[in-house]
């Protein structure tokens, strides 16, 4: 229940870079907010084709306001060894709607696998460190239609609950487009579905 009453989640404002050095292999870690895996892939398409002499590009991403959605990648690097620790910095720092990608150009040196499990953490902890974390909210969005008689009552209701008013045209019949945090949705629409003539159609889990 507690899960489903959740509605904020926390990502980054802005593209992120850090860069570090471990044994003489170099690691540039760069941290970007998304929305889709269209914008991953272009991310790391033009990482990819900016470094394109570097040894690996391993990243890990979180997608929707629960990170319901996610991916690790340790791209050729041994298996759990680079997108887990990743993916691991994402989780403990509650981040989701967000893509660290870590690109690494190999120094001669091997690391084993601890030692890079432990630099792959570090590079994505690095990026974390040296970006904005804000905090997002999942609203509930209200498309309310109502006859001109209703106006005081829908109102008034507004008033009290203080949805964002996103849209709204007044004529015989009336339309407003609402959005409201998400764990405040039923009040609203409760006491909306009591006023006489008004009807509502919901849009759940939009990201505002």
């Amino acid at each position: 229940m507690a899960e489903e009453l959740k509605d904020s989640y926390l990502t980054i404002a802005r593209e992120a870079v850090s860069a570090m050095r471990e044994r003489s292999s170099k690691f540039l870690a760069y941290a970007y907010p998304v929305t889709s895996e269209e914008q991953i892939r272009e991310h790391l398409d033009a990482l990819r084709k900016e470094y394109y002499d570097a040894t690996h590009h391993c990243y890990a991403w979180r997608l929707g306001p629960y990170g319901e959605q996610f991916r690790a990648n340790d791209d050729g690097e041994p298996s759990g060894t680079a997108g887990k620790p990743i993916l691991g910095q994402l989780l403990s720092h509650s981040l989701t709607d967000c893509l660290i990608v870590v690109v690494r150009y190999f120094g001669g040196t091997k690391l084993g696998v601890s030692g890079l499990i432990q630099a792959y953490k570090e590079a994505a902890a690095d990026v974390i460190a040296e970006s904005e974390i804000i905090e997002k909210t999942v609203a509930v969005r209200l498309r309310i239609d109502f006859s001109y008689m209703a106006m005081n009552d829908v109102m008034r209701i507004i008033k009290e609950e203080m949805p964002r008013i996103e849209e709204q045209l007044f004529d015989n019949l009336c339309t407003i487009r609402l959005a409201v945090r998400k764990s405040k949705a039923d009040t609203l629409t409760g006491k909306l579905g009591k006023v006489q003539g008004v009807t509502m159609e919901i849009i759940e889990n939009e990201q505002l």
